[in-house]
């Protein structure tokens, strides 16, 4: 049935589920979808400028991530190359009051380069009352660390960098609010910042990511959601099919009759909208096990095998074990040679989503790389997969 944005901003906020993933096409509608869903739940105060992304205040209930986000960051192309941040209550707060500025920096490289190094410049200004005065995060500048010639050199980084970079303010943040809220009483919280908070809106943090990037982010946030208290609700749209189908995938939405919070958002020629259930196994609509196939073939080929790989390799046995009709992802292992427990083990370990022990967040060995394309090359060779 057709809708208004604002109607169907009313069934998102009118539901129970923890979880609502939206897929819809670029210029359908998903940002003033998320607009629309913030009046519904207005915060106390009035939005400043730039208030689009703002800190949650004692009493604000959203919190959203869209394509304004970004104008919030842009470049001055001068001789230093500096992303400038336009003054605004959200950075001023998650950097200057929240000290967050060096998991900030944390995120960034974890997705991006571990030597990629960004760094925040503090520029003078003048207050209302003609008072000197710093501000300590009103531009960020990048260099590459380390022993080559010209290291430390500051240059302008590739638009999926920036969008790393600005996704892991917004994330670092995030993260902030899962911690907190894990404390089920109020008063035992380190701040109540965050008590009334009740939805956070995501809207396509993933333009210009490639395909691993795109992955682990997916996975990190997944595993993220999945920590956060039932009463803290997501709505998450997006125009990739893969990063949709890792998310489905992720989240389980597909069991236990979850997938009632999986939607497909059409725009029709009249300017109405329709919100219709997504049916059916994700994969199957978008393929989800090939993309799994080539990000593997492609790491192992490159000898880039990265912890969230095991990731993807026990959703490649769980999707191929489901689809051949097996009870357990694991009886697939019986073809490879070696130990299946110790196979069991070590997918187990990497795939947990839990980030808190040392030794699961460490990087694999070059024999646990080896493992990798050793079960990969078993699922390939022995279940039916063409060449």
């Amino acid at each position: 049935m057709s809708q208004t944005l604002e109607q169907i901003a009313q069934t998102l906020h009118g539901t129970d589920k923890k979880v609502q993933l939206i897929y819809a096409f670029n210029g359908t509608g998903k940002t003033r979808l998320s607009r629309a869903l913030k009046e519904l739940v207005p915060p106390e105060e009035e939005d400043d400028e730039g208030g689009w992304l703002q800190p949650p205040t004692p009493r604000q209930k959203i919190l959203y991530y869209n394509a304004f986000t970004e104008d919030l960051f842009s470049w001055d192309n001068g001789e230093n190359h500096r992303l400038e941040i336009k003054p605004n209550r959200f950075t001023h707060w998650i950097l200057a009051e929240q000290g967050q500025d060096q998991n900030i920096i944390a995120n960034f490289q974890r997705y991006a380069d571990d030597k990629l190094t960004p760094s925040f410049e503090h520029d003078p200004f003048i207050d209302d009352d003609g008072v000197g005065d710093v501000d300590p995060f009103s531009a960020v500048t990048f260099s590459m660390e380390g022993g080559d010639e010209g290291g430390g050199e500051k240059f302008k980084i590739s638009k999926g960098e920036e969008s790393i970079f600005i996704w892991s303010v917004f994330y670092t943040l995030l993260e902030l609010v899962v911690d907190v809220l894990q404390q089920p009483e109020a008063e035992a919280r380190d701040t109540n910042q965050f008590d009334d908070l009740e939805y956070v809106f995501i809207d396509d943090p993933v333009t210009s990511l490639d395909e691993n990037h795109l992955i682990e982010l997916a996975v990190n946030l997944a595993a993220l959601i999945k920590r956060a208290p039932l009463e803290l609700k997501f709505i998450l749209t997006t125009h990739s099919p893969l990063f949709y189908n890792v998310l489905h995938n992720e989240l389980e939405l597909k069991k236990k009759g979850k997938k009632e919070g999986c939607y497909l958002l059409e725009k029709n020629e009249d300017g109405t909208f329709n919100l219709d259930t997504k049916h059916g196994d994700a994969n199957r609509s978008f393929s989800y096990h090939l993309y799994l196939r080539k990000v593997l073939e492609d790491a192992i080929a490159q000898n880039t095998v990265e912890r969230y790989h095991f990731t993807l390799l026990r959703n490649l046995y769980e999707k191929t074990a489901a689809f051949l009709g097996y009870t357990q992802w694991g009886d697939l292992l019986d073809s490879a040679p070696g130990d299946k427990q110790e196979y069991l083990k070590r997918i187990v370990q990497f795939s947990s989503h839990s980030n808190l022990s040392g030794e699961q967040v460490r990087q694999p060995t070059t024999q646990e790389k080896q493992t990798v394309k050793l079960l990969f090359d078993n699922l390939i060779n022995n279940y039916g997969y063409l060449s």
